[in-house]
């Protein structure tokens, strides 16, 4: 039962295919800190690789036929891309469904003020998050401002090593003895959580004022007033790029590995798709799953059931029958990450069930809590096929849970899509440091996640 280290199979060449695969991951990050941006490379990918966007073939009436290619954009922040296969649609599809939303601060639609001569943003932490974790460290902004004129302004500050960036500070150790005696829950409060975006006072009328000053720079730099914030999606992410672990370079530091690193390989198993596939194959990248994925955007919406019954429309499955054989019949990956056994914290795991870097592809039967509430607990049938298709294709996988029993526990997307009776199951890669600021995942995870994503489109069949 033992499973080896995924590493020990690979040659020189293949070590290139995997340095090569995370070159590209990493600038996929680093261009996609939000959802909008993780959307807008997905649309662009999907265009250089000859997909078409299946809303405008809706109203020009076009059928789909086996090979065609189509993506959505949804709202600019969820994005699903089929290729159509040769079996009728109602035979079910072959789903890959990871979010790309992340842990972050969100600044609240009234944000700005100062105190003390010095300028802030207001923030409300988005996901599960230890406050104390965000303090004391570069931050960038990125997000759009809506103004009532209909225009939008995108920014990205403080990625350029020509950009400044913002930062939340933290007491100082020489009078933090009050602080100390906290709990890390307590040690930094939500309301604390402020961002310093300036301090050079301008007159300002009869008064000289920091505000005034940012304000001007908002109004000369991105033509944006302070009434503009109201309709403004603005995310404070940490600045910098992802980087190389460690003296071998076998790890990757980056913010959003939960969950673009199941994202990303589940985009290109779908695009990089060869030929006409035996049943269709899907990629769902879908928002705001670190809040329970509500909102229009949202897994829990009607959004997935939507794009379906518009793309089952036009590749031949007409009808609310039809709509719901397609969903009953697919098979899915939730592509989700698991938590990687940290030997620091090992108490947190039972050893014999946790997920290791290195291993490959992690299968979570159930996520949940405690007694397995709010799981999905895949079926034994789908999980031994799952185990031959990637034996079959030789790639390192690995059974795992999200940590101790009784501990705490975790959720996902893929009781949200068994609902509709199709079989699914977590399946992604390992992280370390999950809904740090900074987390690190193995780059041979990562491209066993994609071989093993390919695999599953090309060989999963209906039970």
């Amino acid at each position: 039962m033992e499973r080896k280290n995924a590493w020990a199979k690979y040659d020189a060449a293949g070590m290139e295919k995997i340095e090569a695969f995370a070159r590209n991951y990493c600038a996929f990050l680093d261009n996609g800190k939000t959802e909008r941006e993780c959307v807008a490379q997905a649309v662009k990918a999907a265009q250089d690789a000859g997909f078409i966007d299946l809303m405008q073939a809706a109203k020009e009436g076009r059928q789909l036929t086996a090979g065609d290619k189509v993506y959505v954009n949804w709202m600019n922040k969820s994005f699903m891309c089929f290729v159509v296969g040769r079996e009728p649609l109602e035979m079910g599809m072959n789903i890959l469904g990871a979010h790309i939303d992340s842990p972050r601060l969100d600044v609240k639609q009234n944000p700005l003020y100062e105190e003390s001569e010095l300028a802030y943003l207001d923030t409300h932490y988005y996901g599960g998050i230890k406050k104390y974790q965000w303090v004391a460290q570069p931050l960038a902004l990125h997000g759009v401002f809506c103004k009532k004129d209909g225009s939008t302004v995108t920014v990205a500050i403080g990625e350029d090593a020509a950009d400044p960036v913002f930062y939340i500070t933290d007491l100082l150790i020489h009078l933090a003895q009050e602080q100390m005696t906290k709990t890390a829950a307590k040690v930094i409060e939500g309301e604390e959580l402020n961002l310093l975006i300036g301090g050079k006072p301008v007159q300002d009328e009869d008064k000289a004022s920091v505000t005034a000053g940012v304000l001007a720079i908002l109004k000369e730099k991105y033509g944006v007033e302070e009434e503009d914030f109201l309709s403004a999606e603005l995310e404070i992410v940490p600045a910098g790029k992802a980087r190389d672990v460690g003296f071998d370079r076998s790890l990757i530091a980056a913010y959003g590995h939960d969950d673009r690193v199941c994202a990303y390989p589940s985009m290109q198993a779908v695009l990089d798709f060869e030929g006409v596939p035996a049943y269709t194959v899907c990629a769902v990248l879908t928002d705001k799953e670190e809040i329970g994925s509500v909102g229009a955007t949202g897994m829990d919406s009607r959004f997935f059931e939507n794009v379906v019954a518009e793309f089952a429309d036009l590749a031949g499955a007409k009808g609310d029958l039809a709509l719901r054989r397609v969903l009953k019949n697919s098979r899915m990956l939730s592509s989700d990450v698991s938590a990687g056994f940290d030997p620091n914290f090992a108490a947190a795991f039972e050893k014999k069930n946790a997920a290791f870097l290195g291993r490959g592809v992690c299968f979570n039967k159930y996520t949940g809590s405690r007694g397995k509430s709010g799981s999905n607990d895949a079926n034994a049938e789908y999980i031994a096929q799952l185990r031959r298709i990637l034996d079959d294709a030789e790639v390192a996988f690995q059974t795992c849970e999200l940590g101790r029993v009784d501990l705490g526990g975790g959720g996902t997307i893929a009781y949200m899509c068994a609902k509709y009776g199709m079989n699914v199951i977590d399946a992604g890669v390992a992280v370390l440091s999950m809904h740090a600021p900074y987390e690190i995942i193995s780059k041979v995870d990562l491209y066993e996640a994609y071989l093993g994503y390919c695999a599953f489109l090309r060989d999963a069949r209906p039970l």
